[in-house]
Parts: structure tokens; C-alpha cells; sequence
């Protein structure tokens, strides 16, 4: 008789993180999650993803907080769980692409101040994006996880993402992320896609999704049965709705399987418990937009994902034209088309959205296209599943134009040098340029409320182990 092997699955744990970046637009503060993180530590998560997508721009423009502050503050707590971040390739964690001076240093610093696990992304998925961040990560000895933005199309087959994951794993990940960013994967198609993955890759699976579309759980509970080794989760009190599922409902229905996490419920609950007057404060100043919690099948039906849905809300209610709010719908994914069948994440998913609006209230497709639109079909942004549209091409760029083809990065010239000349008189640590480099605006407001507070960066915990990259 075959022996059973019990495979217990590892949760990631993203409360500190994409949880309340998805819930309450990521105004979270240092100080309020600072109490619970020596709990939170004795869980036994596979990590707690705390650091990197909008929380660097948040903590800077709307909380007046250091976000390598906030980074060291938590390595400080976490002694025994990793930590993980969100980074966009070649964008880090900013809306343009770097120089690889910018990304590899930055990278340094992610890693040197307490950043075990980086997970990078590319909003198209052209892993050239990617290839420097990654080989930045296997340098510092941090984890270079690449995720696939999972997105559906008559382009995206099995196949495609066969070949995506075996690419990765040959750029030298240490783990591939599904990352399912607006709950479009659903349970079956779950099984069908971890199933084919774990036959061609020998490197670890993670599955992450919103419950935006309300299938969330019941992915998850097929993408492990199917063999994904991880999960991303949320804490009860800021799950559901458009943050992921919540931690201890897939800890209570793995319990007792072969995937048994043997994580404490008892424990759990203590952390749940914490976190939970936070909820009720956001709900109570309207930061917790009940909306946000419901289940919007319209992610299934147009493709886009749950802020995207948002946003387009906003942009329609300040035209005064929030009856196109249908006609727009339609429109995003025909653009999507014309725009080479791009997966809609930051930030394509805000360039496609705004095209959207930009020609449904026009009246007339592509008459007025934004700076970004034409950057995509420029391939500024990189390789496209499926070619561009030529007639929108030709219409927008005129004729022609500067395409693109090579990786965009080749084009830009290193930048370290000119950024900290930019921003000398203001540095107090290292990584202040890199603060500089992804907002500048927004990181000289802060350098000048940090002046005016008279407080100054702790040299005792700032890392001065490489002020420059790479050596």
C-alpha cells in the first residue's frame, strides 16, 4: 500500500500589505501595526508580505512616514518569518522604467534593510523587464520570485503560460507567483493550470488572487489539491471583497487534510482580534468603503479588475457622465485589443481605463490619445502578447513612427549620478535617493516636513554596509 504523503500548504501572510492597500488604499500606519507584529511572528507563516507596491508611495505622500523606516522597524520585530515585497521589474516600484543602475541598487537596499523575498512583475510580462531584477535578487542572497499576471484572452493558452513558467524558472526564480490580480482564475481552470505548471517546473507555486469575483477560496482550494505550495491570505478583518481570502478560513479547511498547515487557530484569532477595531475605524471615517467588501461578477464578465472598476467609477463622476459607465465597460476590453491583448495591471490597467473613458466620451476612438497610450503602442512599455492594432497604431503615432523593439531599458542611460546630485542637499541615509528617484516631488515634500519635524534618520539602524551599486 502506497504510503501518504501529507504536503502541508504555506501561507503568506499580506495584511501589512496588499490587504489594506486593496481595502482602505493602503493608509495603514506604522504605528498600527508595529503592536502585533511579535505575535504575528510566532504564526509560522511562510512570510508576511509587508513592503513594496503603492505602501512606498503611501507611507511618503499621505502619512509622512519613511518607508526604510517603516522596512527596518519590521525586520526589528520579525525575527522568525521572512519578509516579502511587491516590485514592478524594470517600474520598481514607480510608473516609468529605471535605469539598471536604479533597479540594482534598489534592490540592494530592499534586501540590506530586511527584505527576504521579492516578488517582480511585469505589467505585459516581457520577462526582459524582469531579468535584472531577478539576478540583482540571486546576488544580494534575497528570493527572486517572478509572478505571471494572469490575465484570459484567446492568446493567453495553457501553453503560453507553460512556456512564461519554464522561462522563469531559466532566468533563475526561485518561485513562480500566479498572480491573479483580479480574481479571474477560476476553481476547475485552477486545477488544469497548477496541474500542467507542477509537470514542467521544479521550482515552488504560489497562488495569489482578489476575491473581487467571489471565486477566491474555491481557487485556492483547487490550486493546492492540484499541488500550488503556497497561498496568499488576509487576516479575517481585512479580507474578502477586493484583499484576498481570509487566512484562518483556508487554515480551518485544510485542517485535518494532507495540506494541513498546522498553523494555530487560537493564535489567529489573537491576531484577528487586533486588527479588527482597525477595520471598524476605517469603516467608521469611511476609509472602508463597504462597496469594496461585496462580490462584483463584472470582474468576470469585462476582465477588469476591481480598483480598475473604481477608478473608471471616479473618473465618469468627475465628467458628469457617470450613465457611460456601461459603454465604457464594453470599450476596455476592445481596447485592451487594439493595445496587444495586455494583461490589466498597474499600470496598463490605468492606461487602457483612461484610453476607455478618453473615447467613449469623445465620441470618436483614439481622436485624443494619452501620453501612455502612445508609450504602449511605442513599445515603451515592452513586448505585447499579440501585435498592435496597425490602424489605431498609424491613427495615434501617425506615420512612421519610432517603434520600439529592443528591451526599453537599453535605452536609458544609467542614472544614479545625476539623481543624487538632484537630491544632495536633502540626504540624511542612502536610500534617500532611491526615495527620490521612484517619487520626486512627493519625496522632497518629505524630506522637507522631515526637516521642519527636526528629526533625523537613526545612523545606528541605517544600512551603510554599500553606498554605492554596483561595487
Amino acid at each position: 500500500m502506497a504510503e501518504i504523503v501529507k504536503k502541508p500548504v504555506k501561507i503568506t501572510e499580506t495584511i501589512l500589505r496588499d490587504a489594506h492597500q486593496s481595502l482602505i488604499a493602503t493608509r495603514m500606519t506604522t504605528d498600527e501595526m508595529l503592536p502585533i507584529i511579535e505575535k504575528m511572528d510566532k504564526v509560522g507563516y511562510n512570510a508576511v508580505e509587508c513592503w513594496g507596491g503603492a505602501t512606498f508611495d503611501a507611507s511618503l505622500r499621505f502619512l509622512k512616514e519613511d518607508p526604510w523606516e517603516r522596512l527596518r522597524k519590521f525586520k526589528d520585530g520579525f525575527k522568525n518569518t521572512k519578509l516579502q515585497m511587491l516590485f514592478r521589474g524594470q517600474n520598481i516600484l514607480g510608473y516609468r522604467p529605471y535605469a539598471d543602475d536604479v533597479v540594482e541598487y534598489f534592490v540592494q537596499k530592499s534586501a540590506a534593510n530586511g527584505i527576504d523575498i521579492i516578488r517582480i512583475f511585469d505589467c505585459m510580462n516581457d520577462l526582459r523587464n524582469l531579468q535584472t531584477a531577478v539576478t540583482a535578487a540571486n546576488k544580494e542572497k534575497a528570493e527572486a520570485q517572478v509572478a505571471m499576471s494572469y490575465t484570459i484572452g484567446d492568446a493567453y493558452t495553457q501553453e503560453y503560460w507553460i512556456e512564461l513558467a519554464t522561462r522563469i524558472e531559466a532566468m533563475g526564480a526561485s518561485s513562480i507567483c500566479i498572480k491573479d490580480m483580479a480574481g479571474l482564475l477560476l476553481p476547475y481552470e485552477a486545477t488544469d493550470l497548477v496541474t500542467a505548471l507542477k509537470e514542467k517546473v521544479n521550482i515552488p507555486i504560489e497562488m495569489h488572487t482578489h476575491y473581487t469575483s467571489g471565486v477566491g477560496s474555491m481557487t485556492y482550494l483547487k490550486a493546492v489539491e492540484a499541488g500550488a505550495d503556497i497561498i496568499d491570505t488576509a487576516m479575517s478583518p481585512f479580507a474578502l471583497g477586493t484583499s484576498q481570502p481570509a487566512t484562518e478560513v483556508m487554515v480551518e479547511t485544510f485542517k485535518g487534510t494532507l495540506y494541513d498547515s498546522g498553523l494555530d487557530q487560537s493564535l489567529l484569532a489573537e491576531v484577528a482580534d487586533y486588527f479588527r477595531p482597525l477595520r471598524d475605524k476605517a469603516l467608521d471615517t469611511g476609509l472602508l468603503n463597504p462597496k469594496n467588501m461585496g462580490v462584483n461578477i463584472k470582474t468576470l464578465l469585462y476582465q477588469v479588475p476591481g480598483g480598475m472598476l473604481s477608478n473608471l467609477t471616479s473618473q465618469l463622476k468627475e465628467q458628469r457622465a457617470e450613465d457611460k459607465y456601461y459603454e465604457v465597460l464594453e470599450e476596455v476590453p476592445r481596447v485592451r485589443e487594439d493595445l496587444g491583448q495586455c494583461p490589466l495591471v498597474t499600470p496598463s490597467s490605468q492606461i487602457v481605463g483612461t484610453q476607455a473613458v478618453f473615447n467613449v466620451l469623445i465620441g470618436e476612438r483614439y481622436k485624443m490619445a494619452t501620453k501612455e497610450t502612445k508609450d504602449v503602442l511605442s513599445g515603451r512599455y515592452g513586448e505585447t502578447i499579440r501585435p498592435f492594432n496597425p490602424e489605431v497604431q498609424k491613427k495615434v503615432l501617425g506615420e512612421n513612427p519610432d517603434i520600439i523593439t529592443c528591451r526599453p531599458a537599453d535605452l536609458i542611460p544609467d542614472e544614479m549620478g545625476t539623481l543624487r546630485k538632484e537630491c544632495e542637499r536633502w540626504i540624511q541615509q542612502d536610500e534617500d535617493v532611491l526615495t527620490y528617484a521612484l517619487f520626486p516631488q512627493v519625496a522632497v515634500d518629505f524630506f522637507k516636513y522631515r526637516e521642519a519635524q527636526q528629526t533625523k534618520v537613526d545612523q545606528n539602524v541605517a544600512d551603510k554596509e554599500s553606498g554605492s551599486y554596483p561595487v
